[in-house]
């Protein structure tokens, strides 16, 4: 079943992925250049855009640290100019271990200055216009990269986990808010994909992916239309089991499975 218009015709549409120096976010602003689709790069990282513009010609490399509000205001201001865009999808996020007995609270809130409070920036500065062009008949579409890390609570997950669990209880708010008003929204739950926040951890990652295997499963789930794109499927299936597992069962399962 469909939840959101499925995007399937890329070519000329505008889209603003933020985070795209590496990983997953660069990975999907190459696979929506490769269909057509006018691509603005943002990140800390301008040589990283750099090259990712000369690279994909057409593409637009815009800056900016997620964390200085004033840095998003001015390039969604930049955004804009150039017309409404059709998608905006935020893959920016940082990731470190971290238990309650390692407790470090400057981290605990970068990781929600960055995964979360950032999107919300982003949001107060491109939906009034997105609702305009919606209203005027050029619909768009919101996308949040979460995690299945924000599916229930996890160990070593102490800082990343809840910002993730945010990501998906707002992209549910956001599609009972705006799908009425001709906006798709759609959050992406990957599993483990190997990128430069994955590649430290010391222990085995099941089912691990490509970046480029996460943006084409990113791209059908939004040709599909829908709302939860998950991925890969033998991994985040069995991720979704145990969220609806009673905690006297899901405590001791998530125990056995990761020996913590």
């Amino acid at each position: 079943m469909s939840l959101n218009p499925p995007l399937r015709d890329w070519q000329g549409r505008r889209a603003w992925v933020i985070g795209a120096s590496s990983g997953i976010g660069r990975a999907t602003a190459s696979a929506l250049h490769a269909r057509g689709a006018q691509v603005t790069v943002s990140a800390r990282s301008g040589d990283a855009l750099d090259a990712f513009a000369a690279q994909h010609p057409g593409s637009l490399a815009l800056p900016l640290d997620i964390a200085q509000p004033a840095q998003v205001q001015a390039a969604a201001a930049r955004v804009l100019s150039g017309g409404v865009p059709e998608l905006v999808c935020y893959c920016a996020g940082t990731y470190r271990d971290m238990r309650a007995t390692d407790l470090d609270l400057a981290d605990m809130l970068r990781h929600g200055q960055i995964n979360y409070s950032g999107v919300l920036h982003v949001l107060a500065a491109v939906l009034p216009a997105m609702l305009a062009a919606a209203h005027a008949g050029r619909p768009g579409h919101v996308s949040v990269v979460s995690s299945v890390a924000g599916f229930r609570g996890l160990p070593r997950s102490l800082a990343y986990g809840p910002t993730k669990a945010a990501l998906i209880n707002l992209a549910e708010s956001l599609y009972l808010d705006l799908h009425g008003l001709g906006l798709g929204v759609s959050v992406i739950n990957p599993g483990f994909v190997a990128t430069p926040l994955t590649a430290g951890n010391d222990f085995t990652m099941p089912a691990l992916i490509s970046p480029e295997a996460a943006a084409a499963a990113i791209l059908q789930g939004w040709e599909r239309g829908h709302f939860d794109i998950h991925f890969p499927k033998r991994f985040t299936r069995v991720m979704k089991l145990l969220r609806v597992l009673p905690y006297r069962w899901y405590f001791p399962a998530v125990r056995r499975f990761t020996g913590l």
